[in-house]
């Protein structure tokens, strides 16, 4: 049995997205690491960090990237495609620049890729997800945030990065363009596996963070209607009030050490309702933490009325 990983990427040091913690927490049970770098800006230093990893089993596939022929977010699919395409392995697992593993989780997932090696009707791993916010200390519990994602799937040429590249689908006959077609396209059958994503997109120092809105924002609406949306918004983002988050009290991954030793950041965190925030997150809003609790008193944390893109065997 071979494992492939792989991700795609641009501007990661210039956004603080942790790549090589991302690209090094799953290195230790994969046979190669497939890269997608994008065309990054003067000031950006990703290739840098990627090479300090010092790994040959990384291979980077330099692109450029095109927005306007994949608008709404799926340039990100696209480079992700480019990433798995290139892919040798039996099973494929993909890490977002944003996304590492536990290292006390991989022995798991390596041993549940050789149970269902032989199982073709399984198409997809599915992981466990928690969202870090503002601080190392902190993951949204919200019905507003998904639970679970696939992040390991078959290589097999029918099964395409899907939408903004957050999952994967079957996608027959695919045009190579329109990463957002539903028709014709399949939820992957999936199993669990009994290992967490720690996903870090949202822990970054305030005007960092939006930067990467404002990045995110181009690839998704364009330009033009990127700078009108933030014509009006402040230069630091506000993660509003952290006392209503849950309390995160065990061990990140040790590949984050070194990152979380560098937080600066604190003073800028609201972490006792010190003030009125001018935007409310969608996790706080009053449907989804109704929503939220309904699921942790009454459905033992399984999410009710919430959209899957996959489905079980």
């Amino acid at each position: 049995m071979t494992i492939s990983g792989f991700t795609m990427v641009r501007n990661a040091t210039k956004l603080y997205y942790p790549i090589r913690q991302a690209i090094s927490s799953i290195l230790p049970i994969v046979d190669e690491f497939v890269v997608a770098l994008g065309d990054c800006d003067p000031d950006d230093h990703t290739l840098e960090e990627i090479l300090s990893i010092g790994s040959d089993k990384i291979r980077i596939i330099h692109t450029v990237w095109d927005l306007e022929k994949y608008p709404r977010g799926m340039e990100h699919a696209h480079q992700t495609d480019i990433a798995r395409q290139a892919c040798k392995g039996d099973w494929l697992f993909y890490v977002q620049s944003d996304e590492v593993v536990h290292e006390e989780d991989l022995p798991r997932i390596r041993q549940r890729c050789a149970e269902l090696l032989h199982d073709t009707s399984i198409e997809g791993l599915l992981f466990k997800y928690r969202h870090f916010w503002g601080d190392y200390d902190h993951y949204i519990t919200s019905h507003a945030w998904y639970a679970n994602e696939i992040r390991i799937i078959r290589n097999d040429k029918d099964i395409h990065s899907w939408e903004s590249a957050q999952s994967f689908r079957r996608m027959p006959d695919f045009d190579g363009v329109h990463y957002r077609e539903k028709k014709g396209t399949y939820k992957l059958k999936v199993a669990r596996v009994d290992a967490y994503i720690y996903h870090y997109g949202w822990v970054r120092p305030p005007r960092y963070m939006q930067q990467k809105r404002k990045a995110f924002a181009t690839i998704h609406l364009g330009r033009e209607s990127a700078e009108a949306t933030f014509r009006q918004e402040q230069e630091e983002f506000d993660f509003g009030n952290l006392s209503q988050l849950s309390v995160y009290r065990d061990s990140h991954p040790g590949v984050m050490q070194e990152r979380i030793r560098q937080f600066n950041w604190a003073d800028q965190l609201d972490r006792n309702r010190r003030h009125t925030h001018a935007v409310q997150h969608r996790h706080e809003k009053l449907k989804y933490r109704l929503l939220t609790f309904i699921e942790q008193h009454f459905m033992g944390g399984r999410q009710i009325f919430s959209f899957k893109n996959y489905r079980f065997k």
